[in-house]
């Protein structure tokens, strides 16, 4: 946001009531508004130090948060390529508004679906949305119709507000959860029969045909001790991907149902974290855009890259590769035919397929979903890189720096071309009327505010320094064995 006010952008921190989130805006003077964004998040468990070995950064655990995807170059990528359109602009006198938005919490949906609900969308010309690569055939290229499905987000909640009401009558001493007294099941529980109760139905809550996923994750226990008293409160969250809404209803339907609170003696209490729609395809957008990818041209690994490349093999005792990275990654593909292929992977009545929160915009005005090839290495037969590969790659300048400075070349092109080219900006709205007249997802699907009093994971001032809430520990100390 500091960079952003030193450019000139006003600045609202905390919009839509997120206190990670921000809307920024510089204008020009009259013209078209066109909107750009930042991402952000941290995933618990991915902490990964930018080397080539398995380490997390300095001080923390290898449990704390870190980009995956990653965000970080999303976010550079498209703020770059902000400020280039805006400096031509300035430069050339060419009149028009940037919208720069602070998106927070991407991986589990959070912070767009109240900026839509919000009104923070409204009002603007088009949209550019940008993601690095992160599976084929979508590396270098656009979406086409195809677009990313919705999402739902819950959190449910166990209470045991009154364990001495279990077995009333079993109850002899003054204190009814004494050591050999039966005690009610409680909290944890109740998380736990919800958990494996939602593994047991998966097979009877959708058939098994398109592509749909449901996760978890336990969050929290009111119960600090072992000893033989009922856990108060714990919480778990469910998220679910699908192709469409009739079938995230069917699974939260199932949810819904309260045997795991009945069976532990809780109530319990839902927390919505997201309702995010299914995307809107622009055909419009995806040409403009891809004519700007073309100009820039893909990214281009340099021999410090492969020397990275080349490391990590080693660290991971392969034969480090004359040509470590997949073709892909420096290979223009165009929407047309990234889109025949992933058709040929899925059913032919699936109009949606994965899953991400840019979706949310497409409602609001014309938007692009594109995505430039990031460092990505070729696997020997039968072998799989682990995780903290891709983590590694995607915060060593010599390996991301050509996605981030393609992005932003691309990112800055589309912004003037749409400013500019007064023609091919209603050729998009016009494509976006005509969609939006046929029905779908108009209205936002928030009806929650944000959920932000639950205790997200967090970094925290200790006696030791600043540390992940997850303390270090001496296996952590160990990976960090080497200056890189």
């Amino acid at each position: 946001m500091a960079r952003l006010k030193a450019e000139g952008f006003t600045v609202e921190a905390g919009s839509g009531g997120m206190p990670t989130a921000f809307s920024a805006t510089w204008s020009n003077g009259n013209g078209p508004t066109i909107m750009a964004y930042a991402e952000y998040d941290a995933v618990p468990g991915n902490c990964q130090a930018a080397v080539p070995f398995r380490a997390p950064r300095k001080g923390l655990s290898r449990f704390a948060g870190g980009h995956t995807d990653p965000h970080s170059a999303l976010g550079m990528g498209a703020l770059i390529g902000a400020l280039a359109a805006k400096a031509a602009m300035e430069k050339h006198g060419v009149t028009g508004t940037i919208r720069f938005m602070g998106e927070p919490a991407e991986k589990v949906r959070g912070s767009k679906p109240v900026h839509a609900a919000a009104g923070y969308y409204d009002g603007l010309d088009a949209i550019i949305s940008f993601h690095p690569f992160y599976m084929l055939p979508y590396c270098n290229t656009c979406r086409w119709d195809t677009h990313c499905g919705p999402y739902y987000a819950a959190i449910y909640e166990f209470l045991c507000d009154a364990p001495e009401t279990w077995l009333r009558a079993a109850t002899k001493g003054p204190i009814p959860q004494a050591h050999t007294s039966a005690r009610a099941p409680g909290a944890n529980d109740a998380v736990i029969t919800m958990y494996t109760l939602s593994k047991m139905l998966r097979d009877h809550m959708l058939p098994h045909t398109g592509t749909w996923t449901l996760n978890e994750t336990i969050l929290a226990s009111g119960q600090a001790t072992a000893d033989n008293l009922p856990a108060q409160m714990a919480q778990i969250m469910f998220a679910a991907r699908t192709s469409d809404r009739a079938m995230l209803e069917n699974i939260f339907a199932v949810l819904d149902r309260e045997s795991s609170a009945l069976a532990a003696h809780c109530t319990y209490r839902k927390h919505w974290v997201s309702k995010s729609r299914p995307g809107l395809a622009n055909h419009a957008m995806a040409e403009i855009t891809y004519r700007n990818l073309e100009r820039a041209g893909p990214p281009r690994f340099g021999e410090d890259a492969i020397a990275v490349a080349r490391a990590i093999q080693k660290e991971l005792g392969l034969e480090p590769a004359e040509r470590p990275f997949i073709d892909e990654i420096e290979e223009l593909i165009a929407p047309e035919e990234a889109e025949r292929k992933v058709r040929a992977t899925i059913p032919p009545w699936q109009t949606h397929y994965t899953s991400d929160d840019y979706t949310d915009m497409t409602w609001h005005a014309p938007c692009v979903r594109f995505y430039i090839g990031r460092a990505t290495l070729k696997a020997p037969p039968g072998f799989a890189y682990p995780d903290w590969v891709m983590n590694a790659l995607g915060g060593i300048p010599a390996t991301i720096d050509p996605t981030v400075a393609t992005a932003a070349r691309t990112i800055a092109g589309t912004i003037l071309e749409l400013i500019m080219d007064k023609a091919e900006l209603k050729r998009a709205k016009e494509e976006y009327a005509g969609r939006l007249a046929r029905g779908g997802e108009a209205k936002p699907w928030c009806d929650y505010a944000p959920p932000l009093e639950f205790p997200w994971p967090e970094y925290v001032e200790t006696p030791r320094g600043r540390e992940w809430w997850i303390p270090a520990t001496i296996e952590d100390r160990k990976l960090e064995r080497r200056d890189p």
